[in-house]
């Protein structure tokens, strides 16, 4: 099932939810959520739900609930359903990003076996400070 993806009124210049069908969206943002878990043991907060609302145009409170249906068992179980009952969750989104969560965050264990600790804390120090200017500078 696909989920409308909001698009801007304003004719500027095209955004990734613009370009891509949502499903594609949600599956890239799983997959880059997955390998940044397995290299920096982050997820949801950090990447999730910023990706969801730079990148596939949900609100924040959608992007949240979704984000924790990701991370449904066990870990996020109570709180997605909290969201899910005033109806803040994807549900399809979520699993699709769980399948990219999954493989994923193999992905990314390796690739951070082959990394030093310099170059892990420095790109994780990096995308804090990307995803923070993209949010603070963003609409």
């Amino acid at each position: 099932m696909m989920y409308p993806v909001r698009r801007t009124p304003n004719p500027a210049p095209c955004t990734l939810s613009q370009l891509m069908p949502a499903n594609l969206i949600f599956v890239i943002i799983g997959l880059t959520a997955g390998v940044l878990a397995g290299m920096f043991g982050i997820g949801g907060g950090i990447v999730i739900v910023p990706a969801l609302i730079l990148f596939a145009g949900f609100a924040p409170r959608v992007a949240n609930g979704t984000s924790l249906a990701v991370f449904l068992l066990p870990v996020g179980a109570l709180g997605a359903y909290t969201y899910y009952k005033e109806g803040h969750v994807k549900v399809s989104a979520a699993l699709i990003m769980a399948i990219g969560l999954f493989l994923g965050s193999y992905l990314g264990a390796r690739i951070n076996q082959q990394m030093s600790a310099l170059a892990l804390k420095r790109g994780f120090a990096l995308l804090l400070v990307v995803t923070a200017a993209r949010m603070w500078f963003g609409k």
